[in-house]
């Protein structure tokens, strides 16, 4: 009998998680979206040749992908939060593999599968978040996650570019791939554990549109997401248009990139900024970086492609405000969900990121019918300055 005896197995425990854990995902994920953030745009203008037909590509591609954002509660529910990120990392995969191919197809093809993933991913790690972090330490663990991601999105576009430069799409779009697999090894050595609040089989999830009408019903939902749709309408112009402004003007692919890592390089400001919004308080802070962002946009559309390197100077200056929003505009939506609707409310949240890809192209498609890339920045100053004085007059000053 002795020699019977079963040893048990060694594992080893899973690390408790917390602001680190979600700081490691988040850079891993940052890598692998960020390293072909500027490739993207410049791949789709080399097949397209036109920065309308640019724009109109990407509104296609995020109207599809705001589909997908609001169905993702019922995929969560059906498959288990854990399964649905990692479907999110695969297509991330994916999406490189059709970009790779160099058509039309696979622009469209590839340029989806990340927008899908991508949802997949920020919908499931707010709900890890949200459930591992407490309330009064949302905004150091959202500017501690800003930070470590400075250097994927500040290395990652000019890597990307530079690979693509020099060696193509396979090596561009291979580093994806990668970064893919390494943040796909890391999340399951953590082994996160579900809310059994939203275990399949628990539940039935209401409907998109019922969903849709809760969050609506609800004031600082509302004030929440209108704040993450402008800092993210920026965010999603400042990486198509910036690099769009350096090749359009002959400054070439590589000053793109370059721009683009330069904006992304001021995430470790994002530290700065969160102390900041816990000494004066996030209403102040956040209504203050808008206007700083107004005001940015205005010089850059008004230097425009006559002077590119004068315009892109002031985009970096308005990304610099653009990271205080990072750093504190996701804790207005955490603190005020409700902990039973988090799953459903999530994914409605989520739509700011798919709106503001889909409302931005689509405006600025006709805005380059009649003015240039100018044109483009000073739209996006105006609903900067709308959102800085929204956010001055409804925000609480609790928050």
């Amino acid at each position: 009998m002795v020699a019977q005896v079963r040893h048990p197995i060694w594992l080893p425990a899973a690390p408790a998680a917390g602001a680190r854990t979600f700081a490691v995902l988040f850079t891993l994920e940052s890598f692998a979206r960020a390293s072909v953030a500027s490739v993207i745009p410049i791949q789709a203008y080399e097949l397209l040749r036109s920065e309308q037909a640019v724009s109109l590509t990407y509104t296609l591609v995020a109207l599809l992908g705001l589909s997908a954002t609001l169905f993702m509660p019922l995929a969560i529910d059906r498959f288990a939060r854990r399964r649905v990120y990692t479907v999110g990392v695969l297509l991330l995969g994916l999406g490189s593999l059709c970009l790779v191919t160099g058509t039309l197809a696979g622009q469209l093809g590839g340029m989806l599968a990340r927008v899908i993933g991508a949802s997949a991913l920020s919908i499931t790690l707010n709900l890890y978040i949200m459930d591992h972090i407490r309330k009064t330490q949302f905004i150091q663990s959202e500017s501690l996650r800003m930070a470590w991601s400075t250097i994927a999105w500040t290395c990652g576009p000019t890597l990307g570019v530079t690979l693509y430069a020099h060696f193509g799409l396979w090596a561009a779009h291979g580093a994806v791939a990668m970064f893919a697999a390494v943040l796909l090894c890391f999340f399951w050595y953590f082994r996160l554990s579900d809310n059994a609040a939203i275990r399949p089989g628990k539940t039935r999830p209401a409907n998109p549109l019922v969903n849709i009408g809760r969050f609506v019903a609800q004031p600082r939902l509302r004030l929440a997401w209108f704040i993450a749709f402008g800092r993210s309408c920026f965010w999603t112009s400042f990486f198509v248009y910036a690099p769009l402004l350096m090749v359009v003007t002959g400054q070439g692919s590589l000053a793109g990139g370059l721009i683009v890592s330069a904006g992304n390089a001021l995430l470790f400001t994002a530290l700065f900024w969160g102390r900041l919004g816990a000494r004066f308080g996030a209403r102040r802070t956040m209504a203050v970086a808008f206007g700083g962002m107004a005001i940015g946009l205005t010089v850059a559309a008004i230097a425009g492609e006559t002077s590119p390197w004068v315009a892109g100077a002031f985009l970096l200056v308005t990304a610099f405000f653009g990271v205080a929003l990072d750093a504190l505009g996701s804790v207005v939506f955490m603190r005020a969900v409700r902990t039973h609707e988090r799953a459903q409310m999530t994914a409605v949240y989520r739509t700011y990121l798919d709106l503001s890809e889909l409302m931005p192209p689509l405006v600025y498609s006709i805005i380059l019918i009649f003015f240039g890339l100018g044109g483009v920045f000073a739209s996006l100053a105006v609903l900067m300055a709308v959102c800085a004085v929204v956010t001055w007059h409804y925000l609480p000053r609790r928050i």
